[in-house]
């Protein structure tokens, strides 16, 4: 597999160094970036040090999907578009997102072919975060990188459930008794499991 830095450069990013002083990148940003808001400056910067930062120009693909990669992106500037392909070949928005977002995490975990693209709408400036920045953050910073694992899990959780009542609202909302009956279905298929929902 190629390294990081090759993919990045095979999606013609251009790769700036790294994260350094993460915390003083722009003043007040931590606070809308969910990913390191409960994070100390000295926290911050011992994972930007680890971190690769990257530009794209308007335009460009930052994330591609279908792609395989085991790194995420941290939007420090711009705005970004996420988007998906159905079947019959066009593209559907599912979210604009701009500085202090996280994209890509789902791949970057189990390595698994990108679910969606990702495209600069204005120049974008992210940091790049591996899988394999975490094993080393873990063992340069552990209580850093335990901290950024429980941050992990809490919003992915989120998105679950997130997704979740989405699914429940749109089958709702189509009528037919159908959300009921996977609520329940769920509910016996599931019930040793806990956070069915």
């Amino acid at each position: 597999m190629r390294s990081i830095e090759q993919q990045l450069e095979g999606l013609g990013l251009e790769v700036l160094g790294t994260c350094t002083s993460l915390s003083r990148y722009t003043p007040g940003w931590r606070h809308g970036m969910v990913l390191l808001e409960d994070f100390a400056p000295h926290e911050v910067d011992a994972l930007g040090a680890l971190m690769l930062k990257v530009r794209a120009q308007p335009g460009q693909i930052l994330i591609n999907e279908g792609d395989r990669g085991d790194w995420m992106l941290l939007v420090l500037d711009g705005t970004v578009d996420i988007t998906k392909r159905s079947g019959n070949g066009s593209s559907s928005r599912l979210a604009v997102v701009k500085q202090g977002a996280t994209v890509g995490e789902m791949s970057m975990f189990d390595a698994a072919p990108r679910y969606a693209s990702c495209l600069a709408i204005e120049t974008v400036e992210a940091g790049v975060l591996a899988r394999s920045t975490i094993t080393r953050l873990i063992a340069d910073h552990p209580a850093v990188g335990a901290k950024l694992l429980v941050k992990f899990t809490q919003m992915l959780a989120q998105r679950l459930r997130n997704t979740s009542n989405q699914l429940v609202k749109s089958m709702h909302n189509a009528g037919d008794g159908s959300a009921q009956a996977w609520v329940a279905s769920s509910r016996d298929d599931d019930k040793d499991q806990v956070g069915v929902l």
